[in-house]
Parts: C-alpha cells; structure tokens; sequence
C-alpha cells in the first residue's frame, strides 16, 4: 500500500505517493487558512454575537486539530488512513464554508448592523472553503484535470483572490496612507484585468489552450503576483513594525502574504509541467 509506484487509480496512473504528498500538502496549508478565517470573521462580529462567536471558535479549534493532524504524518502514511483523513477534513471543510455563507446572508440582510466583517471579505473566505473541499474530493476520487484545464481555472480562482486581497488592503489601511493607499488600488485594478483576461482565455476553450499562449500567460501574471506578493511583504513588516496606521491584524497581513506566495508556487509548478512535461 506505501508503494511509491503504486497506481492509486489504474486510469489516471496517479501514484499513491503522490496522492499522500498532494493530500498532506494542500490540508497543511488549507486548515491553517481555515483556522485564521475563523479568527477573523470573530474579531469582526459584535459583542453580543455570542452565538456566532461560538461557532466561530469551534471551527477554529476544528482546523487547528485537523492542521496538528497533518503535520503528525509524513509521505510514507498508508494512503487508505490518509483517503479517511480527506473525508473528514472535506467535511470540516464543508461545515465551514456552509457558516460562511450563513453570515453572508446575516450581513446582506442587515441582520449584523455594526459588524465589521465586509460581505465581500466572507464571501472570499467562503470561495476558499469550496476550493479546500473540492481539491480533497478531487484527491479522493482521482480525478485530476488535464494541465490545459488546470493552468486555467486554478489561476482564474486565484486571480480573484488576489484581486480582493487588494482590495481589503486599500480599505483597511487608514485614509490618511495616502501612498499606500493608492498601490492598493492600483493592484486591485491589475488583477482585475488579469482576472477578465483569464476569464476571455477560459471561455476560448479548447482552441486557446496551447502552449505558448499558455506559457505568456503563465509568464504574465507571475510578474504581477511577484510584485503583489513583495508589496504584501512589505506591508506585513511595516504592520509588525508599528509604522503604518492600518487597522489590518498583523496574522492578516501574514495571511494574505501566504496565499500570493501559494499562487506562486502553483504558477512555477504550472510552467514546469507545461516546459518539461514532468507530471
């Protein structure tokens, strides 16, 4: 069962080492995501939310256990106990992202008045959820997509997201950040064309998904998330620092950091699939 060249699926020809390695890779990132959305939507409720502080806290609680958990396995765990271990998360994961949209619809009917959780921040927080439960599902089920298809619709997802990181930025900054606040915006302007571009490749499809148009785009949007990614890197140090007026937690500014870095990652993971065909 721990066979490094054991195929988890006989049509995909996915290994059960690497179903493990990808498992354990996208919980140990995701649950911490997960447990710091559920810090953040309970510094925004109001003091007599008491019900959904509650909750909040125990999702908190949930990730930091399934987070914990991951990190006590390792590549060589039998892939049967690491299908159970998806099961689970993906059903913490849905749970969540099921009280996310709850509060969403608390805040959009005026039901919060006074609360400090933008709808579009819960609505961000909530996409990110549905990502983590149906990446796990994915895994379970060995469906994995074909490159052209994955290129284009992981970097669609993640494109909004840093569009709305952006966006958060230049809001939660104090007005008077005048200078950062512009670079925010400006950001936020670049990601939105970068996601309607995105968008026009993907509706183009199939006959747009060829290597070299692949590969620009690939190339172009790791030139604007390199520069997003430093400008968060910045921001985080200056927060830590006490040298910027912002009312952005620190661990906020941790976070939004992580995730451009993720997207980094999964860009550069992309285009060395799509140079050298390595799988």
């Amino acid at each position: 069962m721990n066979g490094e060249d054991t195929p988890l699926h006989a049509d995909t020809g996915v290994t059960s080492g690497l179903f493990v390695e990808r498992s354990l890779n996208e919980i140990r990132f995701w649950a911490r995501i997960m447990k710091e959305h559920s810090l953040f939507l309970r510094l925004g409720f109001r003091a007599e939310d008491t019900q959904l502080i509650q909750e909040a806290n125990q999702f908190y609680r949930i990730f930091e256990y399934i987070e914990q958990t991951a990190h006590s396995f390792n590549n060589q765990t039998d892939p049967e106990q690491i299908r159970r271990f998806n099961s689970e998360v993906q059903q913490a994961a849905s749970n969540i992202f099921l009280f996310k949209r709850k509060v969403l619809g608390l805040i959009l009917t005026c039901k919060l008045p006074g609360a400090n959780n933008f709808p579009l921040l819960v609505d961000h927080t909530s996409r990110e959820a549905n990502y983590f439960r149906k990446r796990l599902i994915e895994l379970n089920e060995g469906k994995l997509q074909s490159l052209p298809d994955a290129i284009i619709k992981e970097n669609v997802f993640f494109l909004r997201i840093m569009a709305d990181h952006a966006k958060f930025i230049g809001h939660l900054l104090d007005p008077s950040e005048r200078k950062l606040v512009d670079l925010a915006r400006n950001f936020s302007n670049d990601f939105d064309q970068l996601l309607y571009q995105a968008r026009d490749l993907e509706s183009m499809k199939p006959q747009s998904q060829t290597v070299p148009l692949l590969d620009q785009f690939l190339d172009q949007n790791r030139v604007s998330v390199v520069s997003l990614r430093d400008f968060k890197k910045t921001a985080r140090d200056l927060i830590e620092q006490c040298k910027i007026k912002s009312i952005i937690h620190p661990l906020l500014a941790d976070h939004v950091f992580r995730e451009a870095d993720r997207f980094l990652e999964i860009i550069d993971m992309f285009d060395t699939h799509l140079t050298h065909g390595t799988p």
